[in-house]
């Protein structure tokens, strides 16, 4: 059994529909989002990733929540990472969306096992969408941007800012969703 194959077998077809959802969600959101918000962000010579990264960071929040499963946020960032790199949606930084596109994935998943929590509690929400943003948008600075620090470090604040609202989001989706009993398979 392969490592790919080890990693995945987790994962139950439910989980994998759910991932793959919130990939093609975060590729969407990110598509109609991004220009919008590079009215307000091309000014202040902020990306507009950093400002707008909550808004499609929070669909890897989203489905490790509704899967309870570790890896979650790390697969939808590297199904979105194949998806742009292979079909050419805007965004795509070619081969090394891997690295942008994945790193905030694994962040969050780093940030729960960390924490040993499962988006279970606002602060924790929170915490891993400002960790998912940051993270995206110093791997983009460092890849393509390299920003002059004093706006790197506005970007970095722009991204927590962002990422943090993302998180927030996130958790009362959620709650909404446990309301109509949509929720992690082990909580079912």
């Amino acid at each position: 059994m392969t490592l790919l194959s080890r990693a995945l077998a987790r994962f139950t077809v439910k989980d994998l529909l759910v991932i793959a959802a919130m990939a093609a969600l975060g590729i969407a959101v990110k598509a109609v989002v991004t220009p919008l918000i590079h009215l307000v962000s091309a000014p202040l010579f902020i990306p507009g990733g950093a400002l707008a990264g909550g808004l499609y960071m929070m669909w890897l929040l989203v489905a490790s929540g509704l899967t309870g499963k570790r890896g979650a946020a790390t697969l939808v960032g590297l199904v979105q990472a194949i998806l742009v790199t292979f079909t050419g949606v805007s965004s795509s930084h070619g081969l090394l969306s891997l690295i942008s596109y994945t790193l905030p994935g694994l962040a969050v998943d780093l940030c729960l096992w960390l924490s040993r929590h499962r988006l279970c509690c606002l602060p924790c929400a929170f915490i891993c969408g400002i960790m998912a943003n940051i993270s995206g948008t110093v791997a983009v600075n460092l890849i393509f941007f390299r920003l002059p620090l004093a706006f790197l470090l506005t970007s970095i604040a722009a991204a927590a800012f962002s990422g943090g609202m993302g998180g927030a989001l996130t958790w009362h989706l959620l709650q909404a969703l446990r309301r109509f009993h949509i929720t992690a398979a082990e909580e079912q």
